[in-house]
């Protein structure tokens, strides 16, 4: 895999789930690697020219690094590339499969996704906003968002906020007006021709993928979301999902460093994570903690929602901790 894909199956599976698949070992497509000649290969990678490049000088040659190559591409593939590759009469006989995935979007959670580009904001609305970053920023977004609806199998309408200058001949046009219109022109150019490559997807329109910009709603930054995940994210130093906290160890001894994954395996964050921090349980389990009032019944709760107890305790040791954070923060 490469540095992309990576990303895609770090957010979609653990290495767990892929090992249970009967991969045996998972490499960077750009570090130097054992050469494996009795193995199969599995490669998913973007479709550029660099990793086409190594995947073909991987295969090439009377000692190739791999068996057989299964190729999947986590989006639509040139047909350049695609030449490219058929020109090397060497590696053609060595690969297995060569297929579009279409998954170049990163899952947060399983209701949401995000499409990574960090430096969107500068690249499309900054002062030195240049027309080729802004172009180039833009298709990749686009490409992301269709990987989405290709995985859906869901051919939308595409609605977009027109720019104001466009309805009025007397106001100037600028880039940054245009990136709705733009955006939209490119996710639905990706999703054309979709309909002719994919296998059984929709021909006509099944939903709505509304397309705005910030100017639409400029407040909405500024107001502060009162859910438990809002909360986490604003006041916890986090590493994407992960957080480190200190929890007391042995009489004397310094505390103890904990790393917790923050998703969908943790039955207590999804059960917390859209709660307002003044009603989730862990707040009312730490209230009563504090008081000395734990009940019976709480004792229950707790317990029916903590099915692998030795494990998840640690889970929500890890809520209250947050959650006491949270109080003590101005």
């Amino acid at each position: 895999m490469d540095k992309i894909t990576v990303k895609v199956m770090s957010c979609s599976c653990k290495m767990a789930d892929i090992t249970e698949e009967g991969v045996s070992l998972v490499e960077d497509l750009y570090k130097r690697r054992q050469p494996l000649p009795s193995m199969d290969a599995i490669y998913f990678i973007q479709p550029t020219k660099e990793n086409v490049t190594v995947f073909l000088s991987d295969m090439a040659g009377r000692s190739p690094l791999y068996k057989k190559a299964y190729v999947f591409f986590s989006s639509s593939i040139s047909k350049d590339l695609v030449s490219l590759i058929k020109a090397d009469s060497r590696v053609l006989p060595r690969i297995g499969a060569l297929r579009e995935m279409n998954l170049e979007y990163f899952a947060i959670d399983s209701q949401g996704f995000v499409t990574d580009n960090e430096r969107a904001l500068e690249e499309l609305f900054g002062d030195n906003a240049e027309s080729h970053n802004s172009n180039a920023c833009l298709n990749t977004m686009a490409t992301h968002i269709a990987t989405v609806l290709a995985s859906l199998r869901e051919f939308p309408f595409v609605r977009y906020r027109a720019a104001k200058s466009c309805l009025d001949a007397s106001t100037m046009t600028t880039l940054r007006d245009l990136v709705p219109t733009k955006l939209a022109a490119s996710v639905w150019n990706c999703l054309t021709k979709y309909k002719s490559t994919i296998p059984h997807f929709p021909q006509t329109e099944t939903c709505d993928l509304l397309i705005l910009d910030r100017s639409v709603d400029q407040i909405a930054p500024v107001i502060h979301e009162w859910t438990y995940d809002a909360m986490i994210h604003d006041l916890l130093i986090m590493e994407g999902n992960k957080y480190v906290y200190e929890c007391p160890s042995k009489p004397g001894a310094a505390p103890e460093k904990k790393e917790v994954l923050l998703e969908d395996h943790d039955p207590v964050w999804l059960e917390l994570r859209h709660a307002h921090i003044a009603d989730n349980k862990a707040a009312q389990i730490h209230h009563n903690l504090r008081d000395g009032e734990l009940s019976t019944r709480d004792l229950q709760k707790m317990v029916q929602a903590l099915p692998q107890y030795s494990d998840q305790i640690d889970k929500l040791s890890l809520h209250v901790e947050v959650r006491s954070f949270i109080n003590q923060s101005p």
